[in-house]
């Protein structure tokens, strides 16, 4: 292992999301989906989280003491509009109280408008799949930058599309439970207008009203690499068709309003356009492609690479894949790069060190090659409730007894705290965090 250093600008801190975190409530999609016997796979659900709604000054004073300059937040869509059209008071003050608190220690806040969790009302509705659903989250919007505008400059639209209609309309293992690759087609482009209206929408509001700060608004794209098993023709066939269904129609589609095939052919609903100021970018994995006929994986078959290192999900760890995806996607799309999630599932916080400092590196590397990532955001800063693992998934830095809420500390989130202080790795730090500095 060898120091390295960040550049000095380099923003760091932690990403959540309303949903995972909060606890409380129960009027949205995920809470329903967890009534159902076998959703979850450890029985919890998204009700308890990590009971954030009240912690959050215990939480923020965490986040100070790993010296974080950013913070990644998600809204609960279900709270701030609990009826269609009905607005509630305090849970917007409730958001404008936690972001002003965030100010206050000096870490800025990237928010997040959605981020997989739908309101009941609007799940009953048709969801993502009535076109009606893009005028209800434009007005949500624009009642979100109405309120909160003023102290929030830079702005999630929805993260992970992508993750979001694979898993609700491809494969039913999230909510709405759908296994139909049309319907997430359409649904994907009822995305897309969403949220190409609200990038304009969020600009114009805090254009018109004079906010202060510049206007940053972008996606959260959660991009994997797909490398072929092996040097055969026939699966390398598969890996490429997954990458652009499974990730690069999202990007074109959401980045410069093009529908491309399946979602049409070729033509700009909304108009040609650069609807993103930021390429959000969420890493984990990689995922070895072979064909098979599994139509919910756009016929391919994927695996781990045999004998790779991985996390306690089984996903391979491969820290080589955010430097080729960095490159790769910084050539087309031109942007300035936050890593907007990237982490390790470890409740025994054996690996999560070694992850970050592997990844951390990578970063350094790009940007002496000239590449512009900006910022990290590391998942998650507590442990919460992780979707279909339910409370199991531990990604936190800091640990969660989801009995008492007891918040501790583990030692990769110090050693992560100290990086983010010193924008630095040095021999010191790789003696003091690591057994063997190899």
């Amino acid at each position: 292992m060898e120091s390295f250093e960040l550049p000095k600008n380099f923003l760091m801190g932690s990403a959540t999301s309303a949903t995972q975190i909060e606890g409380g409530d129960q009027n949205n999609s995920w809470y329903r989906w967890c009534q159902s016997p076998g959703h979850i796979h450890d029985g919890s659900d998204c009700s308890r989280g990590a009971d954030h709604w009240n912690r959050y000054p215990e939480d923020i004073q965490i986040m100070k003491e790993l010296h974080h300059d950013v913070y990644r937040m998600g809204l609960e869509w279900s709270r701030i509009e609990p009826e269609s059209g009905r607005y509630d008071e305090t849970a917007i003050r409730h958001y404008r109280d936690e972001i002003t608190l965030l100010l206050r220690n000096n870490i800025k806040p990237l928010v997040t408008l959605h981020h997989f969790s739908n309101p009941l009302w609007l799940e009953d509705r048709g969801g993502w799949e009535n076109p009606d659903t893009v005028a209800s989250f434009v007005r949500f919007t624009r009642y979100v930058l109405n309120e909160l505008g003023d102290l929030v400059s830079e702005w999630i639209t929805i993260n992970e599309p992508n993750v979001f209609l694979i898993y609700g309309y491809a494969r039913g293992a999230w909510p709405p439970g759908k296994t139909n690759l049309l319907s997430m087609f359409k649904a994907l482009r009822n995305l897309t207008l969403a949220h190409i209206q609200c990038y304009r929408e969020i600009h114009r509001i805090r254009a018109e009203r004079r906010f202060s700060g510049p206007t940053m608004v972008g996606l959260a794209h959660h991009l994997r690499i797909f490398d072929p098993e092996d040097d055969k023709f026939l699966n390398k066939i598969p890996a490429k068709l997954i990458q652009y269904l499974s990730q690069d129609l999202f990007l074109e589609s959401m980045g410069f309003g093009r529908y491309g095939f399946p979602l049409g052919l070729g033509g700009y609903p909304l108009g040609r356009g650069k609807y993103y100021d930021f390429l959000g970018i969420n890493y984990y994995s990689r995922d070895m492609v072979r064909l098979a006929f599994e139509p919910a994986n756009m016929f391919g078959s994927l695996t781990v690479k045999k004998a790779a290192p991985v996390n306690d999900l089984g996903w391979e760890i491969y820290p080589e894949g955010l430097y080729r995806l960095c490159r790769k996607y910084f050539a087309k799309y031109q942007a300035p790069i936050y890593i907007t999630e990237n982490g390790v599932c470890d409740e025994g916080d054996t690996m999560r060190s070694r992850f970050i400092y592997d990844h951390l590196q990578q970063i350094a590397r790009l940007n002496r090659e000239g590449i512009p990532v900006e910022r990290y955001y590391h998942w998650s800063l507590i442990d919460n409730f992780e979707w279909t693992e339910g409370e199991s998934g531990r990604f936190g830095l800091v640990a969660n007894d989801f009995e008492t809420q007891q918040r501790t500390l583990r030692k990769s989130g110090e050693f992560y705290g100290e990086i983010c202080e010193k924008k630095i790795v040095t021999r010191e730090m790789i003696k003091k965090y690591f057994t063997v500095a190899t």
